[in-house]
């Protein structure tokens, strides 16, 4: 079980709720369907438990909402995972695209005193190591990589989607958050941004909207919520 009597199951539900919440996006079982890359049946039955449990309702049109409950758990769980992550990357010297799972086992059983320490631990970071606010409601706008335009400037954001493979691609195509460079090509193949060292970083399209960028000139801001994720030959997806 995890605090406050959810389960394990129902915080990575509330998480995933939660960040269609943060991102401005339709709170609906079809999107946290997309946004986990699961089966709407399997969605249905845990957003079903959700609502009996008290911690969302829904409207007739299945449009769900948090209760105060809901949301005040979310949030509680999220902060402490994107702690952990950027506690393990920054402290323990974990590197990025290993952490999520980590951070997805330790932040269900986490103190409020170990909570306090990691914060002293890791100073002044405001994200966690995937580009994503600790402190809730300080996320930056973004539009996806994917919609940028060649020649564009871009700063990497965040990684919307952290799934750890996904997190292992991105990693090994060069791509970070924090990162400058130029929108160097764009096809139905691949999106290529050029770093300002010279590297070139080449993404799928799909992942490429999972990446959240500063641009210039920029596209309408927008939060991508691909259909289905491809990584690449190598993942066979």
């Amino acid at each position: 079980m995890g605090s406050e009597g959810a389960t394990v199951a129902e915080e990575e539900y509330l998480q995933s709720l939660f960040w269609l919440h943060e991102a401005g996006l339709p709170m609906t079982g079809a999107n946290v369907a997309r946004a986990m890359q699961l089966s709407a049946p399997t969605v249905h039955e845990m957003v079903g438990r959700l609502e009996r449990d008290g911690y969302i309702t829904r409207a007739k049109d299945r449009t769900i909402s948090f209760t105060d409950e809901g949301v005040a758990h979310a949030e509680t769980v999220v902060r402490r995972h994107r702690l952990i992550e950027r506690f393990l990357t920054d402290v323990l010297g974990i590197p990025w695209d290993e952490v999520h799972e980590e951070a997805e086992r330790l932040e269900h059983a986490m103190s409020q005193v170990l909570e306090e320490r990691m914060l002293t631990a890791i100073g002044d970071a405001k994200t966690c190591p995937h580009g994503h606010p600790i402190v809730v409601g300080a996320r930056i706008e973004g539009v996806p990589l994917a919609d940028v335009a060649e020649g564009a400037s871009v700063r990497i954001l965040r990684f919307e989607n952290e799934a750890e493979d996904l997190l292992h691609y991105l990693k090994e195509s060069g791509i970070e958050p924090g990162m400058t460079g130029t929108l160097a090509a764009r096809s139905e193949q691949e999106v290529v941004v050029e770093a300002e060292d010279g590297r070139r970083c080449a993404l799928t399209p799909s992942v490429a909207e999972t990446v959240s960028v500063v641009a210039d000139p920029s596209p309408p801001p927008r939060t991508a919520l691909p259909e289905q994720l491809v990584l690449g030959q190598r993942y066979g997806r």
